[in-house]
């Protein structure tokens, strides 16, 4: 039996759903309804409906389902939908209260845990659940730890499941959901993380190697790569600046002024040439050594101070590690 319990975060609830451990005995998704058309109302009215009307209810409350295949067949069912029917009916009634169900809609995954028993619907209205599970919990579409569940950040594996053409079925991305319901990392992913964090730094450290002139190119490759088309020399032929950059969609221009050994007094005076000068729409200072860390004192929109550690996402970013290391002898 799982256990969903809470990570980093004590006493925090989900839409009335407290941040303690939940026993998780099965996992089911459930669509709400044919073409999802009660999805809205049983998550406010906290209800995990069903269909197959024509199915009497009174019959799959106590299990007598020799009639239930008596009516299935009736209405028409047989071979592979027949025992798909007679599998959804069963686990439905027959699942216990530490069941999550899950399900996806309005652009989240909602999950929540039925009360034990299931209770007829309205006959007399046919456009509502002919029968439902009670919640033991309000739907929620969040973590434990508070994190939103949107269909977007989640596994197109999971996110899938919205597309399966029947009602209820189990997943194999039960641990993964499991792990997103708990606020926990994908294993791999925190692995990743770790592996690409390492790379990062290990480029940061080969930056720092680099001389100027190799320097100046590199960060030319990165405008490029980023979609700038450079409109001057790269390097000593202007006196304020070291190229020119223009980004063909936006028409927006960029000075860069790269510095492999910088202080805060040369960003200043170059800052200073950019607002007199005043042609171009943003200024980039790039450097990968100094003293002090540079700060910009005063707010200047579109004015962006590159350090070493920005420099070396950027180079991860681009694929131009291997270029960066071959430079390095």
């Amino acid at each position: 039996m799982n256990e969903l319990r809470p990570t980093n975060q004590k006493g925090s609830k989900c839409d009335g759903v407290e941040a303690r451990p939940l026993h998780v005995s099965a996992v089911r998704y459930i669509k709400l309804g044919p073409a999802r058309k009660w999805a809205r109302d049983a998550i406010d009215g906290g209800i995990v409906p069903l269909d197959f009307r024509g199915v009497d209810h009174a019959a799959c409350a106590r299990g007598d389902w020799d009639q239930v295949r008596r009516q299935l067949i009736a209405m028409g069912r047989k071979d592979r939908t027949l025992k798909d029917d007679e599998r959804e009916l069963k686990e439905f009634y027959g699942l216990g209260p530490d069941t999550l169900w899950f399900t996806i809609a309005d652009g989240y995954v909602w999950w929540t845990f039925a009360q034990d028993h299931v209770l007829e619907g309205d006959k007399d209205n046919v456009e509502a659940p002919p029968r439902f599970r009670p919640v033991r919990k309000p739907w929620c579409n969040t973590s434990l730890t508070g994190m939103s569940l949107t269909e977007r950040s989640v596994s197109s594996a999971l996110s899938s499941t919205a597309s399966y053409q029947r009602t209820i079925c189990s997943v194999r991305e039960t641990d993964y959901l499991l792990r997103r319901i708990r606020g926990e990392d994908e294993p791999l992913r925190v692995k990743a993380n770790q592996l690409l964090g390492n790379l990062t730094a290990t480029a940061a450290d080969l930056v720092r190697r680099l001389d100027w002139r190799d320097f100046e190119t590199l960060i030319d490759l990165i405008f490029a790569h980023s979609g700038y088309k450079r409109q001057t020399a790269l390097g000593g032929a202007q006196p304020d600046i070291d190229f020119v950059a223009r980004q063909p969609l936006t028409g927006a221009s960029a000075w860069v002024q790269v510095k492999s050994q910088a202080s805060q007094a040369i960003f200043e005076d170059y800052l200073e040439r950019f607002r007199r000068e005043g042609s171009a729409s943003s200024f980039f200072f790039v450097y990968h050594s100094a003293k002090r860390p540079i700060r910009m004192e005063g707010a200047f929109p579109n004015v962006y101070i590159w350090s070493v550690d920005r420099v070396a996402n950027a180079v991860v970013e681009a694929g131009l590690f291997r270029w960066v290391a071959d430079r390095i002898r």
